[in-house]
């Protein structure tokens, strides 16, 4: 059974949270936060807070189910563009330039390589 966490309008570009998923994507939940851990990238950060949450999630939703024998793994994480902040910049010559600070929201979806036996019901 899969889990969800999501961060929303996390202060940095989609383009440099985007490398960063790309490194997790698909990898041992292990791996994944050692990977978050030692990189020298800012976000890393939040990424990491944000994969232990799903961790989180996943344990309330499969209560007595051992996290090394389900063996987790990021299914899917996706990052998609937030809000913009528009600000003004003076520029030469009495003009101003536009700054737009960038925002992003970041979903990902942990969920456990061996399948888990049905629970059967007597009817």
């Amino acid at each position: 059974m899969e889990a969800v966490a999501r961060l929303r309008n996390y202060p940095t570009s989609p383009r440099k949270m985007r490398l960063l998923a790309d490194l997790v994507r698909g990898t041992d939940v292990e791996q994944a936060l050692n990977t978050l851990k030692f990189s020298t990238k800012h976000p890393s950060v939040a990424m990491e807070k944000l994969l232990l949450s799903a961790i989180a999630n996943w344990r309330v939703k499969n209560e007595g189910v051992d996290i090394v024998e389900a063996n987790l793994y990021v299914k899917t994480i996706f990052v998609d563009g937030g809000r913009v902040l528009k600000r003004m910049r003076p520029a030469p010559q009495g003009r101003a330039y536009r700054v737009r600070k960038r925002s992003n929201h970041i979903t990902i979806i942990v969920d456990s390589r061996n399948p888990q036996p049905a629970i059967q019901t007597e009817a």
